[in-house]
């Protein structure tokens, strides 16, 4: 405005003293401002129930609780139980404005419940705003999300962030397609073939709830077989879920359920969909336009409602182990909605795990197994080379196949493909000293060397190349491969068999299936593609590789590798034959000879059980430096019949030598590591006073890192 408008108009400094009181009574009449979001700094609280009862994403164990906020007018139809919303979280007593707590940093989190007061009797911050309407937090999801917290000593906020997705505005702007009227109930199908199948699918339909623990026969008809009783449970107006260990397997089932009933009856929750897909296909299962739910380990908290039946199949595959805190496993997330929902529970598996027999042994599941006639025509011959037999034959002390696996894989190619499993991807993963045997170790590191292509020897850590190796022990100048990977075994394989295509699936490419031609698959273990019609024949190289393991479950997971491998070969009534280079007095081996995976598990469990160790007894993993593992141990209030073993140091992982390991240390740091072990009716109060610990521990602040593991996987 110009000074000549200033002067037409009259400024408020040269105005006459009565419009100066026309000017103040006018500001006195007009509307109070309104109040600003995220801070509603003189808003007004909503009519009924004006506290909301936050959970806010801190994900820290001494503030694993609830926090209650005040409910602006604003956003009382919005702020509804399960929503997301934002608070501000951080500011003290002192930042107090008309009664209403105000600073503090904005942070993410869910709306739990609506009160009408609040058990907090200073001033309450006030909701900053609900990120979206949408409730993604049921009750039942909120009570097994702190079931799973409560078992592994974590923070409901942790396992919150693993039990629902990240959020996407475009996916919830869509509308989910209204649900499907229930399907016809199936066929026993192929279920005929087990001893309880036809029952067991019936008693799904009819609205059961029956536990079963599903030894499947070899071949391809387990996916089908998962599609008949999702279709079942279905049938009964109830929902299901399944949890498979990868990709491909999913692919799998998927396909079987499209087969069975059709498009639009369930929804598939994998990495690979995307972000905005997933999360769609995730609102549409909690909004109950599906019902049925078939996904990897992330599935396991899907909110499917009314749920009547859960699924997992391959329990000891090692990704159904949550590598994220509080790092549960699958199986076991499972097991508590199994009780929670009071719904059916399968866990199927070619092979079978101690904890699966354990299901068995305590009455709280049933068996769902062949006959042994069954299991005889459906599994192929197995035949053994041990070291004697490695000794014996001239072909095996020049070559790397014994004479046997060679007529094998001879025979197999006549009739179609033949798989090769190696237990270690690359050309060369390990070499050491022709003349004493002494590993070949890096100059610069001490790191182990590998041999690459075109015979370059290339630290595994630091990556640097090695043209003038020699021994120091001996003084040699020769080298021999201590491990052979996926790769050299290919090349090899390939120059004895020229006219025959090499196909490798591993972790460089993995393929989902390889055409009936004759050929040779090279594979390491759990990448095994299938073949149509089934491979005429499979070599199980380097057992000892995979039995040497200093893990409890090494023979195991051993067995359970080399039969889900030989399920995909051809019944040996039509010439199927599974060669296996391991001893074969040793009990996996046996185990796989007689194709026996509950046998083997059963045995294993009652050792477990004479020696106290898991799944028998619950048991605990306390790692970090030395002096923080000791000052935690002597501030947790362990249960009276807890034993501590331990602790001992853990090897030390150098920088560039591979993924660090879950629960390790990082590089160059020296840790060591305590296992605490209770029986299995004092796992829940084990884990409270580590929980109770832990949380002490940070609240004071400072100090080195100590990691707390429930139940590890790798004890050792």
């Amino acid at each position: 405005m110009s000074s000549a408008d200033g002067e037409r108009d009259g400024g408020a400094e040269g105005a006459p003293p009565e419009q100066l009181a026309l000017i103040r009574e006018s500001v006195r009449q007009a509307k109070r401002p309104k109040a600003k979001p995220r801070t509603w700094r003189g808003a007004a609280l909503a009519g009924e129930l004006p506290v909301a009862r936050v959970l806010v994403d801190k994900g820290v164990l001494h503030l694993d609780r609830y926090f209650d906020y005040a409910v602006p007018e604003e956003l009382d139809a919005d702020a509804q139980p399960g929503v997301r919303v934002r608070v501000r979280f951080g500011a003290g007593r002192h930042r107090v404005r008309d009664g209403r707590r105000e600073g503090g940093g904005l942070i993410d989190g869910f709306l739990v419940e609506r009160l009408a007061e609040s058990d907090y009797s200073g001033p309450l911050a006030a909701l900053a705003q609900v990120v979206s309407p949408e409730p993604v937090l049921s009750a039942e999801l909120l009570g097994l999300a702190r079931a799973v917290a409560d078992r592994y000593a974590g923070s409901l906020a942790d396992v919150l962030q693993l039990a629902v997705p990240p959020r996407s505005a475009r996916a919830e702007q869509k509308a989910s397609p209204a649900p499907l009227p229930p399907p016809e109930a199936p066929e026993a199908g192929s279920w005929a073939r087990y001893e309880r199948g036809a029952g067991f699918l019936e008693a799904l339909a009819s609205g059961g709830a029956p536990r079963a623990v599903w030894n499947t026969l070899p071949g391809p008809e387990w996916s089908e077989e998962i599609a008949r009783a999702v279709a079942a449970t279905l049938a009964s107006g109830r929902g299901a879920l399944v949890v498979v260990p990868d990709g491909r397997a999913a692919g799998r089932v998927d396909a079987a359920l499209t087969a069975l009933l059709g498009e639009g009856r369930h929804a598939v929750l994998t990495a690979d969909a995307g972000p905005e897909k997933r999360y769609r296909q995730w609102l549409a299962v909690r909004r109950g336009a599906v019902r049925a739910v078939v996904g990897t380990r992330a599935a396991m908290f899907a909110p499917v409602q009314d749920l009547g039946l859960v699924v997992i199949w391959d329990d000891g595959d090692g990704s159904h182990s949550e590598p994220h805190a509080p790092q549960p496993h699958a199986r076991e997330v499972l097991l508590l909605r199994a009780a929670q929902d009071k719904c059916g529970f399968l866990l199927g598996s070619w092979s079978c795990t101690v904890e699966a027999a354990q299901l068995v042994e305590s009455g709280w599941a049933r068996p769902l197994v062949a006959s042994r006639d069954q299991v005889r025509s459906a599994a192929p011959l197995v035949r053994t080379v041990g070291d004697g037999d490695l000794a014996r034959d001239e072909a095996a002390r020049a070559a790397r196949l014994p004479t046997l696996a060679w007529q094998a894989v001879r025979e197999g190619l006549k009739h179609g493909p033949v798989l090769v499993q190696v237990p270690r991807r690359g050309y060369v993963p390990r070499m050491a000293c022709a003349q004493c045997r002494a590993a070949a170790r890096c100059r610069h590191c001490a790191g182990p060397l590998e041999g690459q292509d075109a015979g370059v020897l290339r630290c595994g850590w630091c990556g640097i190349e090695e043209n003038s190796w020699h021994c120091p022990e001996c003084g040699g100048f020769r080298l021999r491969a201590q491990i052979v990977g996926a790769r050299r075994t290919a090349e090899e394989l390939g120059r004895a068999f020229p006219a025959v295509p090499v196909r490798t699936s591993g972790r460089e490419q993995v393929l989902d299936t390889v055409p009936g031609t004759p050929a040779l698959v090279v594979s390491t273990p759990g990448a095994e593609p299938v073949a149509d019609g089934g491979y005429a024949a499979a070599l199980l190289l380097d057992g000892w590789a995979m039995l040497g393991r200093p893990d409890l479950r090494a023979g195991e997971d051993a067995l359970r590798r080399w039969i889900a491998a030989g399920a995909l070969v051809r019944p040996q009534g039509v010439g199927g034959t599974v060669v296996v280079v391991a001893e074969p007095t040793l009990r996996p081996v046996q185990a796989l000879v007689r194709w026996d995976p509950v046998g083997h598990a059963v045995r294993e469990l009652a050792e477990r059980g004479e020696l106290g160790f898991p799944p028998v007894s619950r048991m605990a993993a306390v790692a970090g430096a030395a002096e923080a593992v000791a000052e935690f141990l002597a501030a947790v209030e362990l249960p009276a019949d807890a034993e501590v073993l331990g602790p001992v140091p853990m090897p030390v992982p150098v920088a560039g030598g591979g993924a660090r390991r879950v629960g390790g240390p990082p590089a160059g740091e020296r840790w060591e590591r305590a296992l605490i072990r209770v029986r299995p009716g004092s796992g829940g109060a084990l884990a409270a006073a580590l929980k109770a610990a832990q949380a002490a521990r940070m609240a004071r602040g400072g100090g080195d890192v100590v990691r707390v593991r429930v139940d590890p996987p790798d004890i050792g």
